[in-house]
């Protein structure tokens, strides 16, 4: 199983003695949803080259943005941006930073057309990322001396780490932006991602409520995120019940392992697959369906075993809108009764 695809959760199952590599981004390769039925929400379509590229004037700067490593003070409009996150990678092309970018790391893979590099976030080699002379570095997680060896260099680094909140996201997103002279573009993608997770919200209603989910994020053994998580949050957003939460202990950090009896005995109305591409495990429904004692569970017998975009299940970017419309569905489609 490929933990790179887990970046909130990663930290937790390491120190549960699972194989993790900390916070990171997504899995290379491309994700297609599916699920036991037909219609899931498509993807965006976006490319490399097709945000907008409104941009703050050079005379706007210095500008000093607060990061998870302090205050960043970027003297003139980056030119020369190189990102070492997924989820970064697609807030710096969301508000049409693109052009600026000349190198990403080996995980992301989306929009379309990216300067993919062999640089890594998790390991970044300061003498590696020098040879593409950037002005701006922005990655989840300052390894390997990243910030003071970048310093050394004069060039600054921004730290945008996994989020606890959509508000969260909607931070960083909006702080890329003004790091990048792309402010007003940032406050605009905000206000677009607010206005789709509330409209699918209000779609969805309430005659839902108190429905009972399970959210998978790896399968032997079986870790799950509680509502405290971020995913959790998102979840809740359609008051639906997490069966996780019962099993949840201080050590877990929001990510119980649960047992496969747990879960059958629990008979959640709803499971969320976020490992079912073939890097992160493989789990489709039709798997799901196989497992001993699992086709009593009410979301396998009516096909509520919902298939997630791997990448976007998994990062905190631009694109939350996309999973909010997807578990929008599953619920509108999940028997009342």
């Amino acid at each position: 199983m490929k933990l790179l695809a887990r970046p909130w959760w990663a930290a937790v199952t390491a120190a549960a003695a699972v194989t993790a590599a900390a916070l990171a981004g997504c899995s290379a390769a491309a994700s297609t949803p599916a699920s036991t039925r037909p219609a899931t929400p498509a993807a965006s379509t976006a490319t490399a080259g097709s945000a907008r590229t409104s941009a703050t004037p050079a005379a706007a700067f210095p500008v000093t943005v607060t990061a998870a490593n302090g205050a960043v003070t970027i003297h003139a409009r980056p030119a020369r941006i190189v990102s070492l996150d997924p989820t970064s990678t697609e807030d710096l092309y969301a508000v049409g930073a693109g052009p600026q970018v000349v190198a990403v790391d080996q995980d992301s893979n989306y929009p379309a057309g990216i300067p993919k590099t062999s640089l890594s976030g998790l390991t970044p080699n300061i003498e590696a990322i020098a040879r593409y002379d950037p002005s701006l570095v922005v990655c989840s997680q300052n390894s390997n001396g990243l910030v003071s060896g970048m310093a050394k260099l004069g060039v600054p680094v921004l730290i945008e780490p996994a989020v606890a909140t959509l508000n969260g996201a909607y931070a960083q997103i909006e702080q890329i932006g003004q790091a990048t002279g792309h402010a007003a573009q940032a406050a605009d993608v905000v206000a677009g991602m607010k206005a789709q997770i509330a409209a699918d919200v209000a779609k969805a209603g309430t005659a839902h409520k108190g429905m009972t989910y399970y959210w998978e994020l790896s399968a032997n053994p079986f870790y799950s995120a509680t509502s405290s998580t971020f995913i959790g949050q998102i979840v809740g957003l359609f008051g639906l019940k997490n069966i996780a939460d019962a099993a949840s202990k201080p050590a877990d950090g929001g990510y119980p392992e649960l047992s496969e009896e747990y879960i059958v005995t629990a008979r959640p109305r709803i499971i969320f697959l976020a490992d079912n591409q073939a890097s992160d495990g493989g789990q489709t429904p039709a798997v799901v369906a196989s497992r001993p004692g699992w086709s009593a569970i009410p979301a396998v017998k009516d096909h509520e075993v919902i298939a997630l975009n791997d990448d976007v299940a998994s990062r905190w970017g631009p694109r939350l809108p996309l999973l909010v419309a997807q578990v929008a569905q599953a619920i509108e489609q999940a028997p009342t009764s």
